[in-house]
């Protein structure tokens, strides 16, 4: 059986340079990989600003689409947003979808955020697990990094295509448990609010950072690559 194609979103601040690592162990295994740089998040954008969540979740759709045959989209902490609006633009494009550290948001990120932009804080001021990562992977993140564009945060999708619900899904856990994320849907957060919705849920408790691709490379991409294996025949 041919595994799935497999595209691989970064969250907040990162260009398709964050799956580096995870994207070198599956195409050493054979597998076909397409990270991406979401709208916004090109270090030399002219005007972030102006960028939507619509412009992301449709550059994720073209790209689940131009695979050729249904794809493993994997998406990292913020992209649940995009991703999750991707799936419901091209369901019929999706084999798979993984979650990692992160869920199928229904509502907006963060509707009260104000500005333009949202650089990456201070490590200080992160709420975000960085267990693992090593010294000079903090400074290649922070030398990297790319403000946010503030519409993607306030942003919400309007949800029309069904179809999605029937996705299988995986959800890899890292900063916080499985048991954690379902009591946090149960409290009704918006940015995990599409597990509700789905048909088809695995869960995965893989404890460590919020950026696992830096600190648990290989565990990632071995989920990755059996969940590929799996929906290969899609």
């Amino acid at each position: 059986m041919t595994n799935a194609p497999i595209i691989l979103v970064p969250g907040f601040w990162l260009g398709a340079w964050a799956w580096d690592d995870v994207a070198g162990l599956l195409r050493a295994d054979g597998h076909d990989v397409t990270p991406l740089t979401l709208p916004g998040l090109e270090p030399d954008h002219p005007d972030r600003g102006s960028v939507t969540l619509a412009d992301q979740a449709g550059a994720i759709a073209d790209a689940v689409r131009a695979a050729g045959r249904p794809v493993v989209l994997a998406v990292h902490s913020g992209a649940g947003a995009p991703g999750y609006a991707a799936t419901d633009l091209a369901p019929e494009a999706v084999a798979a979808m993984v979650y990692v550290d992160t869920g199928p948001a229904n509502g907006p990120l963060d509707a009260d955020f104000a500005a333009a932009e949202h650089p990456l804080p201070a490590w200080e001021d992160l709420d975000e697990n960085l267990d693992g990562i090593s010294e000079e992977q903090l400074a290649a993140f922070r030398e990297r990094a790319v403000p946010e564009p503030g519409n993607v945060m306030r942003d919400a999708h309007t949800f029309t295509n069904d179809a999605r619900r029937s996705i299988p899904t995986t959800a890899i856990c890292t900063a916080f448990t499985s048991a954690e994320y379902k009591e946090a849907l149960q409290a009704g957060y918006s940015f995990l609010g599409g597990y509700a919705e789905l048909d088809d849920i695995t869960w995965i408790d893989l404890p460590t950072s919020h950026w696992p691709m830096w600190s648990k490379p290989r565990e990632i991409a071995e989920i990755l690559g059996s969940v590929a294996g799996k929906s290969g025949a899609a």
